[in-house]
Parts: C-alpha cells; sequence; structure tokens
C-alpha cells in the first residue's frame, strides 16, 4: 500500500518513526513521511522518501547578540561538570516566556499543518499514518479526501502529558474532545505500551488499539562491555519532570561513578539546572549514545510519577538500554517499574529520593553481572522484532 506518515518531528532523530517506517518499507509498502525541519543532509531508509515543512520557531531571535537565542529543542553545549549551564533569563522574561509558550506552539503547528497539507495534496496515499494527536485532524481530513483508511500512533497519553506553559484549560477540553472523536472514526490505533492502550480502552472506550512498543532491534554483534561499570548515561531529552534534579544531587555522593547526561534539550529549563559533578552533552546520533552506554555500563531511565502520561510510559530509553545489554536504574513509577521487575533488568528509587537513587546506583554496580545476564535473557521478548511483527499484523488487517 501507498502509506503516507505526518509527524511534527525532524523525522531524522525520531527513532519510533523511522523504525515504523523502515519496517513498512521492508515489507513491500511504498512510505512517504512529511516531518518538521527534516535535516537536508539525512537519508532516509531505503524504500521511504520524506518531505520536509519549515514551520520556523515561532520566536524571534535577539537581534542585539551576534549569538542567536536559544529555541524549543535547541540541544545544550556541553558543559563541564560543576558548571552552571546557562545564565538564568531574568524573572518577567521567565514570566512572559511561560504566558506566551501556548501561543508559540499553536503558530508553529499552523504554519506545519498548513504545509504538510500542501505537500500531501498532490500524493496518493491507500493509508494516512498520523504519529500523535497534534497530527491527526490532518490525517484524517486526508484520508477522507483521498478515500484512505486512517492509522492514529499515539506515542503517548496525549491529555496525560506534563504542561509547562500557561494552562489552557479550553483548548485542552476542546483537544480531548477532538482526539476522542477522530480516534474512534480511525481505522487502527497504536500506541507504545500496555499502560496507555488501557487508559485509551477505558477512557475513550476505543477497542481498536493495538501495542507497537518504542522497542529496537537486536545488534548484529552484542556490544562489548568492560568487566565492571564505570558510570551511567541518561540518554534522552532534558528537561522538566525527567528527574534530572536528583540525578545531580545524587551525583554528589557517588565518587567513583560517573553520570553523564546526553540529549537535546528544553533551554528554558536549562538556564535553571545545576548539574553539579554531572557530565552534560548535547545531542549525538544514536550508534553515539549505544556506544557511549557500552562503555559506562549502566542506564538511567528517569521521570516523575507527577503526570499520567509518565506513569503509563515505556520510556526509548529502557528499550535502547536493552539492545545495548546494560541494566537500568530506573524510577519506581507504574509501567517502568513493573517491566523492570518483570525481567529484572536493574534497581528502582522513590521519585525525588536522590539518597535512594544513590542507593539503586551502588546496587547495580554490586550486582552488574546478574543484572547483565538479566538484561541479555530478556533481549528477544523487548526487541524490534517482536514490535515489527505488531506493527505487520495491523497493516496486514487493514488491507484486507
Amino acid at each position: 500500500m501507498r502509506v503516507l506518515m505526518l509527524v511534527t518531528s525532524d523525522v531524522a532523530g525520531d527513532s519510533r518513526v523511522v523504525r515504523e517506517a523502515t519496517t513498512l518499507a521492508e515489507a513491500g509498502h511504498a512510505v512517504h513521511v512529511i516531518g518538521r525541519g527534516v535535516p537536508s543532509s539525512w537519508t532516509p531508509p531505503a524504500g521511504v522518501t520524506v518531505s520536509s515543512i519549515d514551520a520556523g520557531t515561532g520566536l524571534r531571535r535577539d537581534r542585539g547578540s551576534s549569538e542567536p537565542s536559544p529555541e524549543p529543542g535547541d540541544p545544550p553545549r556541553a558543559i563541564p561538570p560543576g558548571a552552571p549551564v546557562r545564565r538564568a533569563l531574568p524573572p518577567h522574561l521567565r514570566a512572559a516566556r511561560w504566558a506566551l509558550l501556548p501561543r508559540h506552539n499553536a503558530t508553529v503547528l499552523a504554519r506545519f499543518t498548513a504545509g504538510a497539507a500542501a505537500d500531501a495534496a498532490g500524493r496518493d496515499a491507500d493509508v494516512v499514518h498520523a504519529h500523535d494527536f497534534n497530527t491527526l485532524a490532518l490525517a484524517a481530513r486526508l484520508a477522507e479526501a483521498k478515500g484512505a483508511r486512517l492509522v492514529y500512533d499515539t506515542h503517548e497519553f496525549w491529555s496525560g502529558r506534563p504542561r509547562v506553559g500557561r494552562p489552557t484549560p479550553y483548548a485542552a477540553r476542546r483537544d480531548l474532545a477532538a482526539e476522542r472523536a477522530l480516534g474512534a472514526r480511525a481505522d487502527a490505533v497504536i500506541t507504545v505500551g500496555p499502560g496507555v492502550a488501557r487508559l485509551l480502552r477505558n477512557e475513550f472506550g476505543w477497542d481498536h488499539v493495538r501495542v507497537v512498543r518504542n522497542s529496537f532491534p537486536l545488534p548484529d554483534t552484542p556490544y562489548e562491555l568492560p568487566e565492571a561499570p564505570t558510570g551511567a548515561v541518561y540518554a534522552g531529552r532534558m528537561a522538566p519532570y525527567r528527574e534530572l534534579e536528583t540525578v545531580a544531587e545524587a551525583a554528589r555522593s557517588l565518587d567513583g561513578l560517573k553520570l553523564t547526561l546526553m540529549g537535546p534539550a528544553d533551554p528554558t529549563w536549562l538556564t535553571t539546572f545545576e548539574p553539579g559533578p554531572c557530565e552534560v552533552r548535547p545531542a549525538a546520533p544514536l550508534p553515539e549514545a549505544e556506544r557511549l552506554l557500552a562503555e559506562r555500563g549502566i542506564a538511567l531511565v528517569t521521570h516523575s510519577a507527577r503526570w499520567v502520561n509518565h506513569r503509563v510510559a515505556l520510556p526509548n530509553k529502557l528499550f535502547l538500554a536493552v539492545r545495548v545489554g546494560v541494566p537500568v536504574v530506573a524510577t519506581d513509577v507504574d509501567e517502568l517499574a513493573g517491566v523492570v521487575r518483570e525481567h529484572g533488568l536493574g534497581t528502582l528509587y522513590a521519585p525525588g529520593d536522590a539518597a535512594g537513587l544513590a542507593r539503586a546506583l551502588r546496587e547495580a554496580v554490586e550486582r552488574w553481572p546478574e543484572l547483565v545476564d538479566a538484561v541479555r535473557a530478556a533481549q528477544p521478548a523487548l526487541s524490534w522484532d517482536v514490535d515489527a511483527a505488531a506493527l505487520l499484523a495491523v497493516y496486514a488487517a487493514l488491507e484486507r
């Protein structure tokens, strides 16, 4: 079938979108992805084509500086341990940014939607595949206009996501009603884990939800690990409610164990974050993150329990650690903790408990050989082989 995917990410750094598109193309489907700000240097996988929409950022740059102002999604610079990450904005500018963030997000999304609609107008499709709620309304219109099937692929429980800008209760209620109605009309709904699937079934009454986790293919050759762990790595987005403040506090009591945080960062949050002895690195290609995980030996898989979406999440970081073959130190939060316990993947600590996190890290070091064996034993069940089969089953049903 001809598959048209819509996503507001840059595609190149969106491992879920790339894996799904690659799997469908390898199965014989023709896949085109419309993304936002796709790097011109990036080469899509075989059988996949990509077009890019320039939706801007919605923010002005500082005209009085030769250096661009930070914008949402900008990666952090490399920062020496113990140094402040970036000078915080004055209180009045922080308040203005907080107040204007919903308008900024709406402006960017409107630009993307208009550009994607124009790009998709001349493309034929048998399936329109919407990645997340912010592309669902456009995908539904395109599917109806083209006589195509509609797939809603929600990467999280959208209405339970963390909110960092000014509250918008009216817009939140409107979006919730729209998601409920449009998802009910979809020919298939895909999500990232059993916890989100249960919420969608129970809260929305949907009976057509299937789970395709954010797992990774197993490596052709197992990663070589050290004889003993030398540190722990958090490889993911740096933003509020990721427990990174707890990680920085715990690092102060961990002599001899190096903690590294790497990934794209929320620039507003970054101005207030004090990393302490943690090393902070900018976002890097996935193979580089994997090599660092293998070199250090332990993965940090952390987030808060404040938001519904966090309580049901199975983060990419968990499955990346499984691919590399390293144990995890994870937050003891509902769905995440359940998988860690079920497979014996590592140790757990209570959200916000820096002393508990330090203890969990020390325990992971002491039990490391045992935990490595458990991770290796769990790899087949927690790999993309399982989830690729689930995705292809959804598409086989659409073909029928």
